[in-house]
């Protein structure tokens, strides 16, 4: 039988109204000396290039045009900070992991202030890690989840884009990375899963980050 917790119908309320207030794209960091002051809950959201990552924080926030996506990988390149709230949340839109277009020492120095900020910032109360429903968990995603591991930083798996699978198919994908996540020390147990096309399970995520508050 599932048991799985389902978010009461006033946190989905809390977390509605949170994300229906302004939101504010308030700088793109290409340093860690550029971070703002650690003084509200963060929390982050990593994954593949087209994952899915910025459509994902342009459905939380019901605005088409927050965070830019785009058809080429390595769009994002720096940490992107939104001001939820204001005052209340950072959103952080990391660089995509499996960079194209790119040179080799620019995608190592992104990756290097990636694991850096992961590794050593105080108020990030959990990392989002994306992956993609279509493709399941890749070495790339196996590799991030070992650096979170090894550095106690909470993490969730997203599966993103599960409107291009059957249910059953979703429901298997979930059930065997859930397995895979009793393994690991860091890992939230559950999966959610999410269409950002569909707005599947953007409801619920908006109460996940709320009870982070």
């Amino acid at each position: 039988m599932d048991v799985r917790p389902v978010p009461s119908e006033d946190q989905i309320e809390t977390g509605r109204v949170l994300f229906a207030g302004p939101v504010d794209f308030v700088m793109g960091v290409v340093d860690l000396k550029g971070l703002p002051p650690a003084d509200r809950t963060e929390v982050c959201f990593a994954g593949r290039s087209n994952v899915g990552k910025s459509s994902l924080i342009n459905a939380l926030t019901g605005r088409n045009k927050l965070a830019r996506s785009s058809s080429e990988p390595g769009r994002t390149r720096e940490l992107n900070y939104f001001d939820v709230g204001p005052g209340q949340l950072y959103l952080v839109d990391l660089p995509g992991f499996g960079y194209a277009k790119v040179s080799r020492t620019q995608a190592d120095a992104w990756m290097k202030l990636t694991r850096a900020y992961l590794r050593g910032r105080p108020s990030l109360r959990r990392v989002f890690l994306l992956v993609d429903a279509r493709r399941g968990l890749m070495d790339t995603d196996e590799e991030v989840m070992d650096m979170l591991d090894s550095s106690a930083v909470t993490y969730q798996i997203l599966l993103t884009k599960v409107d291009k699978l059957a249910k059953g198919e979703v429901d298997a994908l979930r059930d065997g990375i859930e397995t895979k996540l009793k393994k690991r020390g860091a890992a939230h147990p559950m999966v959610q899963v999410t269409s950002s096309e569909k707005g599947w399970g953007i409801p619920e995520l908006r109460a996940e980050i709320v009870a982070l508050l």
